[in-house]
């Protein structure tokens, strides 16, 4: 597929497709391109399995540190002198009751960021209006193919990343804020962009992406890109991947989340150590009673410094902060 269409001439993009301006791509050809380049849709990702989703949520530092304090807390609590087997298990259910939580709310985002994928697929065209063997006819989106001649007009959405070739109206203009963010519709041409490694889609005026609306005008363009190749293709791959993937700020939280363990830790040894002579104190029972219940008390304050929800609340300070400036937008 050509990626930098928008540098080239229209007879350049032309011969590079084979295709004839008057009368486009011949059945043969169509049917050639599409075994090579594959049906023009957005292929749907495999779901991840629940239990999956479970276990991603933890494997954080700062739950896993949790994790090892409810353990150690169900320990100590069974080697302490307790009435009944149930006050040993109150600290350790109350730890893992909490981690429980924070997990419901991982488990509902990483379930929201599978659902904006699916969502993508709503912005496809449904159908499109092409050149074959001199003739328009309307086919299916996925039948589009690199070299397709395309008919856009007022109201379509483009149904692959085209190169416009010739405006029919005056002006075109295109729709592209569910790529770019801008509200304004583009004004587009036919002109040759100057090709740059720093171009980004919004410097694509001759182009016209998959996925955005026609606000008005219309005109005659090229499919060069389909499918996965397309922008809209390559933010679904982006998505795909983003779990694996940490963003700068993920990356911080995780920076955050091991040096504020590391402090944790040393905190804890130091107010363990501190009551080293208050171990025999008479009213432990013992030595070892006394070590045991001031280890405890380092357990403790481990379990009430770590913030185990501290992903999810950034997450949600983030979503809210999102939706206020969408409402300021809207009254404005």
């Amino acid at each position: 597929m050509l990626h930098d269409a928008y540098s080239k001439t229209i007879d350049e993009i032309l011969g590079y497709y084979k295709v004839s301006p008057d009368s486009g791509l011949t059945s043969a050809q169509a049917a050639i391109n599409k075994r090579r380049f594959g049906p023009n849709s957005l292929p749907v990702p495999p779901g991840t399995p629940f239990w999956k989703l479970v276990l991603k949520q933890f494997e954080d530092l700062l739950v896993l540190i949790l994790l090892g304090a409810a353990f150690i807390s169900l320990i100590l609590g069974f080697l302490e002198e307790h009435e009944s087997w149930i006050a040993a298990l109150i600290e350790p259910t109350v730890i893992m009751t909490i981690l429980i939580a924070n997990a419901i709310v991982g488990v509902y985002q990483e379930s929201s960021a599978e659902t904006a994928i699916e969502a993508l697929k709503e912005y496809e065209a449904a159908n499109a209006l092409v050149m074959r063997d001199g003739k328009w006819i309307q086919v299916e989106r996925a039948e589009v193919v690199p070299g397709d001649l395309l008919k856009i007009s007022v109201g379509d959405k483009v149904p692959a990343d085209a190169r416009i070739l010739k405006l029919i109206s005056q002006t075109i203009c295109i729709d592209e804020s569910m790529l770019t963010g801008e509200s304004v519709a583009v004004s587009k041409h036919v002109d040759v962009i100057e090709f740059s490694e720093d171009v980004v889609d919004q410097d694509k005026r001759n182009f016209a992406f998959s996925g955005t609306l026609v606000a008005n005008g219309s005109c005659i363009a090229c499919a060069c890109l389909t499918a996965s190749e397309t922008s809209i293709g390559r933010i679904q791959v982006g998505l795909e991947h983003e779990p694996d993937q940490k963003t700068p700020l993920g990356e911080k939280l995780d920076e955050f989340a091991e040096l504020l363990s590391k402090i944790i830790l040393v905190i804890c040894i130091i107010v363990w150590l501190i009551n080293i002579r208050h171990f025999s104190d008479p009213e432990h029972g013992g030595w070892l009673k006394g070590m045991i219940y001031y280890f405890k008390i380092a357990v403790a304050l481990a379990v009430a410094a770590i913030p185990e929800g501290l992903p999810a609340v950034v997450t949600t300070c983030l979503a809210l902060g999102t939706m206020k400036m969408a409402k300021k937008k809207r009254d404005r």
